[in-house]
């Protein structure tokens, strides 16, 4: 891709009135041209791109050919090429259908590498259509057309300075003669400046003496020709007439001997490149690969820098972007290293993560395979010898990480007469196998064989256990055979000590388990002789060596037997009325007065609720007694006399009266709670729950009054990571009348509030009132019947007082405000601001989208879009008087002030000073004094308080002086020797460029003063 070439280039192009001859017929047209910058020197020892382009019908018609060419300026900034031999890039030059005529010629121009600039376009005369009749016979000759009009005089351009002679060019057909002329006064020729727009070729006067003949300067468009004076001293030298078709070849001259300019330096014809851009060229001869470069003070020869690849090669590159990427389309490897030293250490390909801390997942070398069949390989490790295939290590994380995101396999291994995964460690884990997610039934490790050895074999030289199991809720070891000749478990003892000893840390399971498949007892303990009441038949002890477990435990497991109970305890004793711990049918005592035990514990575990389906089934058949009875005896005791819990969904206590007694009847003789109901930190259910399940009834279903001053109901959810609401009211009902509400608060006297929402947490988050509907019913509705507001928001620290959002899955408005009365004059939305804040900010992060649209009628009339930019239907007013654009100056800031004339600094890019010159082509504006509109470069929000407000079009008072003579509205005004000042301009020796607007007021007074000016740089 070409670059962009920082100069402007002014070309002026000439067609030859001939066509090329080749041994093959017309093949060409000639070109020459010579190429300028703006301020008119020559580009010289330049490399040139044209591109021609053929266009057919019109100027905007259709490409018909096109092509480039590569050339270079001589000395003089001229260069010469042959259309048609250049480098085709669209159709073909002998393909052009020249007979169709209407044909165009465009050309664009690129210097130094740079982009094509494009110079215009121009339409083919007769000449070129001979490419035409080069292929037939041609045509009789056509009449002459009638003259054209004569045009007006233009104005005569100031004469420039004579150049050195160049060579003589082929001489024109004389003109017409013209009258003769005023003879003027002869004064020293000036450089040759750009010449203004072409007017209508003038009368030729008479043949004058010949003068020197100078350097070929750039054609631009042609000016009226002034009447020729009388013979005589030579006077100014007029603009060039256009340039005739081209005759025989005169007399070469030479420039020899002539001293050269501008970046060269010596005589011609052999000039030397002193300077490039006005830049000193170093003398240093330069090297083979060297290439030149700009040091800041002059052009010399340097070494290519770290963008060349060479080897050994590096860099260092800061680019998002992938830096190296070679793509194989065919069945090649991509990317190959190879390393053929014995050296210990090598890596024939290695990659490198230098950062000490590198982001999550980050590789030094990742292998991706996007195949979907089950022989793909993402990384391939192979090792020749009896080394490593892959070899990984780390000092803390994974050496080798295999991960399988689905059915797969993370690490597979596998042998055919070795061992497929050896693991071994010096003083870690040789192997860790876990499962960490709650819901994997899966085993932990699975071993299977189909021979018939041992499927998990377990030796151990030291003191450790062969095998240690453990487990929360499972088995710690679970033997299960199918035969009968076999044993689950077997235990062999050949010394003194037990065949098999259970033991348990559990708190649910058995040490000992003893079964019974006849009509015996799976365990029987008894006292066949002992008569002093110290036997006992089954004897089960806790406590030995600081065990917790229990010291009996009878269950049934058979789900149809209803014939005994699991556990029968029974007696024909009287019991002992003074002493209720003795004579008792059965005695629990837990003696330990730090004791968290039961001394009766009793469950059932059915799914039926039938009457007696119970944990403790107490039935008072009597008259008397009581079905149970809780006593909590010690005066000073904090226990409750009845504690009644459930983890399932029943009631932990449900108590009915069946005739006129209460359910539950509780009451306090001191200053606790008659009734007090709580959730334990486990659980999860209500603290409390009233329901009535009869429609008809009409009554509260909680009735809360108090005549004191506290509070009628307290409700807390006492928990700083709290998620339920302390108070929650639903209503389920199809009505809204008023009333039917979740919460109804009413405040019925002449003070107090409704409700009120009060986050007293100065360092909460949330909010004081959260308002949700799934519905089509607003989130919140307010109303003020009187002269209040409907919402009122205020915020006492940085937040908002109002904040309207829409989730990220939300389609809805985040505010929206109406005003449905036409008769209401008040403003839909009033912003009023005290602080030093914006009044309003508007933040757009989505994709598309406007900042702000304005509608009128509901068609949009104004529009700011995401960008910035700003659209109005009806146009914009703005209170300055010119557009400004902000520039960077010169020296001190605080010298410039308003009404300076501003020309372009010769120092810095994009810089400004004041002018210094009478006449200057680098004036380009006016310090504003006020500006409509401040164009910049920068964002809004950087600060260009630095810059100056450089007026380029409008209104904008100026400094004027009289160095040019008075000043009269209409008036062209230019720089002048004084810095910072205008004058009036002379219209003969005005230059392009040069003028800087016109004058709107008068001025004839002394010294520096002011006036309002049209600026308009021209």
């Amino acid at each position: 891709m070409k670059r962009y070439f920082p100069y402007c280039v002014v070309v002026f192009l000439t067609l030859a009135s001939h066509m090329a001859q080749a041994q093959s017929g017309l093949t060409g047209i000639n070109y020459q041209a010579v190429a300028r910058n703006l301020d008119g020197t020559v580009m010289a020892g330049k490399d040139v791109d044209v591109r021609i382009s053929i266009i057919g019908g019109s100027a905007n018609g259709m490409v018909q050919y096109q092509e480039e060419h590569r050339v270079k300026t001589n000395a003089l900034g001229l260069f010469t090429l042959q259309i048609g031999k250049g480098t085709p890039s669209q159709g073909t030059f002998s393909a052009i259908p020249w007979q169709e005529a209407n044909q165009f010629v465009k050309v664009a121009l690129a210097v130094d590498n740079g982009s094509y600039t494009d110079l215009g376009t121009t339409e083919l005369m007769s000449v070129p259509f001979a490419l035409y009749a080069a292929g037939g016979n041609a045509g009789p000759a056509g009449p002459a057309g009638p003259a054209g009009a004569k045009g007006d005089t233009g104005n005569t351009g100031p004469a420039g300075l004579e150049g050195p002679m160049g060579p003589i060019g082929p001489a024109g057909p004389a003109g017409p003669q013209g009258d003769p002329g005023a003879s003027g006064a002869q004064g020293p020729e000036g450089p040759v400046g750009p010449e203004g727009p072409q007017g209508p070729a003038g009368a030729d006067g008479l043949d004058g003496a010949a003068g020197p003949v100078g350097p070929a300067g750039p054609e631009g468009p042609q000016g009226p020709a002034g009447a020729d004076g009388l013979d005589g001293a030579t006077g100014p030298v007029g603009p060039a007439g256009p340039e005739g078709p081209q005759g025989p070849a005169g007399s070469d001259a030479t420039i020899n001997g002539v001293a050269a300019g501008g970046d060269l330096s010596g005589t011609y014809p052999d000039p030397m490149v002193a300077k490039i851009q006005g830049m000193p060229v170093s003398n240093a001869a330069p090297l083979a690969g060297q290439w030149l470069r700009f040091d800041g003070t002059e052009w010399a020869p340097a070494a290519i820098g770290g963008g060349a690849f060479v080897l050994p090669y590096a860099t260092v590159e800061n680019n998002a972007a992938t830096l190296f990427s070679i793509a194989n389309d065919g069945d090649g490897v991509s990317i190959e290293g190879i390393n053929n030293t014995t050296t210990s250490n090598i890596a024939a390909l290695r990659g490198i993560v230098s950062s000490a801390s590198p982001g999550g997942f980050s590789a030094a070398v990742r292998g991706i395979n996007n195949g979907t069949g089950g022989l793909g390989v993402g990384v391939w490790g192979s090792q020749g010898g009896s080394g490593w295939g892959v070899y990984g290590s780390t000092p803390n994380g994974l050496g080798v990480y295999g991960n399988a995101s689905a059915n797969g396999t993370g690490v597979y291994a596998n042998s055919n007469t070795g061992t497929g995964l050896t693991a071994t460690s010096n003083n870690g884990v040789p192997a860790s196998i876990s499962i960490f997610n709650n819901a994997n039934n899966n085993p932990v490790l699975q071993a299977n064989t189909v021979g018939n050895g041992t499927v998990i074999n377990v030796t151990t030289t030291g003191n450790g256990a062969g095998v240690r199991a453990s487990t929360e809720s499972g088995f710690g070891v679970h033997g299960i055979t199918t035969s009968q000749t076999s044993a689950g478990i077997v235990g062999d003892n050949n010394g003194g000590g037990e065949a098999v000893v259970g033991r348990t840390t559990s708190d649910i399971a058995g040490a000992v388990v003893g079964r019974n498949d006849g009509g015996g007892y799976g365990v029987r303990g008894f006292v066949a002789t002992n008569t002093a009441g110290t036997a006992v038949g089954v004897l089960g002890q806790v406590g030995l060596n600081n065990s917790t477990g229990r010291a009996g435990r009878f269950e049934n497991f058979n789900q149809t037997n209803t014939q005994g109970n699991t556990l029968e305890v029974e007696t024909n004793g009287n019991g002992n009325i003074p002493d209720n711990t003795q004579g008792n049918a059965a005695s629990f005592f837990v003696n330990n007065s730090n004791s968290v035990g039961a001394a009766v514990r009793g469950e059932v575990n059915t799914i039926f609720g039938n009457f007696g389906a119970a944990g403790i089934f107490g039935v008072s058949s009597g008259t008397g007694g009581r079905a149970g009875l809780f006593y909590a005896s010690h005066p000073d005791g904090n226990g409750a006399a009845l504690i009644a819990l459930t983890d399932g969904n029943g009631n932990a206590l449900t108590a009915n009266a069946g005739k006129d007694g209460n359910g539950v009847e509780t009451n306090i003789d001191g200053s606790g709670n008659a009734l007090y109901a709580w959730v334990p930190t486990f659980a999860t259910g209500r603290a409390g729950r009233f329901n009535i399940y009869n429609e008809s009834n009409t009554s509260d279903v909680i009735t809360v009054t108090t005549v004191g001053n506290g509070t009628a109901g307290n409700f807390k959810v006492d928990r700083i990571t709290g998620t339920s609401p302390a108070v929650r009211g639903e209503v389920n009902s199809q009505f809204a009348n008023f009333g039917t509400a979740g919460v109804y608060g009413v405040s019925s006297g002449t003070g107090g509030y409704a409700g009120l929402f009060y986050s007293s947490n100065a360092g909460g988050n949330g909010p004081a009132v959260l308002a949700l509907t799934e519905g089509n019913g607003n989130g919140i509705t307010a109303n003020a019947g009187g002269s209040g507001d409907g919402v009122e928001a205020t915020a006492d620290g940085g937040g908002n007082a109002i904040f309207g959002w829409t989730p990220n899955f939300g389609t809805g408005r985040a505010a929206r405000f109406a005003n449905f009365n036409s008769a209401n004059g008040q403003p839909t939305v009033q912003i009023n601001s005290n602080g030093t804040g914006n009044t309003l900010l508007v933040n757009h992060t989505g994709v598309s989208g406007s900042l702000a649209v304005f509608q009128s009628g509901g068609a949009n009339v104004a529009r700011v879009n995401k960008a910035g930019r700003g659209f109005f239907n009806g146009g914009t007013q703005n209170s300055g008087a010119d557009i400004a654009e902000a520039f960077d100056v010169m020296g001190d800031f605080a010298a410039y002030e308003a009404g300076d004339v501003l020309v372009i600094s010769l120092d810095e890019d994009r810089t400004v000073e004041k002018s210094s010159e009478a006449y200057s082509t680098l004036v380009v504006g006016v310090y504003a004094t006020k500006p409509g509109v401040l164009l910049t470069e920068e964002t809004i929000d950087t600060d260009i308080s630095d810059k100056v407000p450089m007026g380029v079009v409008g209104v904008i008072p100026t400094k004027v002086c009289l160095e040019g003579g008075a000043i009269k509205r209409g008036d062209l005004l230019v720089t002048s020797s004084q810095a910072g000042v205008a004058m009036r301009a002379d219209p003969d020796r005005v230059r392009v460029g040069q003028v800087i607007g016109k004058a709107l007021q008068e001025y004839d007074g002394n010294g520096i003063g002011k006036i309002k000016v049209l600026v308009n740089v021209k």
